[in-house]
C-alpha cells in the first residue's frame, strides 16, 4: 500500500490508464472501420447477386419468345454469380475479404448454394437444347417455367441474405458507437481520479511547506512541534518528514538537556556562594586563630576554586544555548 501511495507510482498509474485506453479506442475504431469498409464490399457482392439472377432469368426469357440464342451476357453473368457467391462463402485473400462466421448467414449462403445448383444446371440444360438441332421445344418450355418459378425464389433468398450483412455491419457500427461512449466514460473517469490524486499530492506538499516556513519563521527552538502529515500522504513526503521530525527530535532534546544543565549549574553556583558568605563569617569570627584561618583558608581556596569551574561551566553551557538560538536566526537569514 505505502507502494501504491509514492508519488511516482501515481502518475505513473495514471499514465499507462490514459495510453491503454486511448490505444484501445484508436486500435479498436481503426480495426472495426477496417472490417466495415469490408463489410460494405460484401453487402455490394451480395446485392449484385440480385441483379445477376435477373439478367440471366431475362436472357432465357428473351430466347424463348424470340428465338435468338445469344447468351454471351448470360453467360458472363453466370460466371460472376458463381465468383461472387464463393466470394461470399470462403472469402478472397487478394481482396482482403475474409469469411463471415455467423451461423445465420452461413445457413442462407447454403440455401443459395443448393438453389443456385437447380437454377444453374436448368440454364446449362436449355443452352444445350437451344444448340441442338433437335426439337426439344416441349423440354425448353418446361426449363423456362422452372425458371420462371424458381428465379423469384432464388432472388428473396439473396435479398434476404443481403439484409443479413446488412444488419451485421450495423452492429458493429452501433458496437463502435457503444465502446466510444464507454470509453469516453471512462476516459472522463480517470481524468476525475487524476485531478483529485493531483489534488491530493498539492495538498500535501503545502502542508508541508506551511511547517518548513513555520519552522524557518519560529525563533524559539526550545520546543519545536514535529510537523504531522495524513496518514495517506505520499511515501516521498512522509519519508523527507521523517527526517525532518528525527532531527527536530533530537534539537529538542539538546536543548532540553542544556536548559536543564544551565539550570542545575546555577543552583549550584547559587550554593557555593552560600557556602562562601557562611566560610567569610567562620573567618571574621576566627580571624585571632591563625591554625583554623590556615585550614579555613586552604577550603575557601578550595570552595572559590569550585565555585570558579562552575561559573565557567555555566558560561559554556550558555554558550552552547545561545549557538542553539542562532539556528533559527541563520535560518531566517537563508530564507
Amino acid at each position: 500500500m505505502r507502494k501504491f501511495n509514492k508519488i511516482s507510482t501515481k502518475i505513473k498509474v495514471i499514465g499507462a490508464l490514459l495510453i491503454f485506453l486511448i490505444g484501445g479506442v484508436i486500435g479498436t475504431t481503426a480495426y472495426l472501420t477496417q472490417q466495415n469498409t469490408k463489410d460494405a464490399l460484401l453487402i455490394n457482392i451480395a446485392g449484385k447477386q440480385r441483379m445477376l439472377t435477373q439478367e440471366i432469368s431475362k436472357t432465357i426469357f428473351y430466347a424463348q419468345y424470340s428465338k435468338i440464342f445469344d447468351f454471351s451476357e448470360m453467360d458472363k453473368a453466370s460466371h460472376e454469380f458463381i465468383e461472387g457467391l464463393d466470394t461470399l462463402k470462403n472469402g478472397n485473400k487478394t481482396q482482403g475479404i475474409f469469411i463471415v462466421s455467423t451461423e445465420e448467414i452461413s445457413n442462407q449462403l447454403d440455401k443459395i448454394d443448393y438453389l443456385w445448383g437447380n437454377f444453374y444446371k436448368n440454364i446449362k440444360d436449355y443452352k444445350q437444347m437451344a444448340a441442338s438441332s433437335i426439337e426439344n421445344e416441349e423440354e425448353m418450355k418446361k426449363i423456362v417455367d422452372f425458371i420462371y418459378a424458381n428465379n423469384t425464389i432464388l432472388l428473396e433468398n439473396v435479398d434476404e441474405l443481403v439484409t443479413m450483412f446488412t444488419n451485421h455491419s450495423e452492429g458493429k457500427i452501433n458496437f463502435i458507437k457503444t465502446f466510444q461512449i464507454f470509453a469516453g466514460i471512462l476516459l472522463f473517469m480517470i481524468f476525475i481520479y487524476s485531478f483529485s490524486q493531483l489534488k491530493s499530492i498539492e495538498s500535501h506538499v503545502d502542508s508541508f511547506m506551511q511547517y518548513s516556513k513555520m519552522l524557518a519563521d519560529n525563533e524559539d527552538i526550545s520546543n519545536l512541534a514535529p510537523i504531522q502529515l495524513e496518514a495517506e500522504s505520499e511515501s516521498e513526503i512522509l519519508e523527507v518528514s521523517d527526517t525532518i521530525n528525527c532531527f527536530i527530535n533530537k534539537i529538542n532534546a539538546a536543548v532540553g538537556h542544556s536548559n536543564e544543565a544551565l539550570l542545575q549549574s546555577q543552583k549550584a553556583s547559587s550554593k557555593l556562594e552560600e557556602l562562601t558568605d557562611e566560610f567569610d563569617t567562620i573567618l571574621d569570627e576566627l580571624k585571632d586563630r591563625s591554625l583554623a584561618s590556615k585550614h579555613l583558608n586552604n577550603s575557601e581556596d578550595i570552595v572559590i576554586a569550585s565555585t570558579e569551574e562552575l561559573i565557567n561551566s555555566t558560561k559554556k553551557l550558555t554558550n552552547i544555548k545561545k549557538e542553539l538560538d542562532k539556528l533559527i536566526k541563520n535560518c531566517q537569514e537563508l530564507k
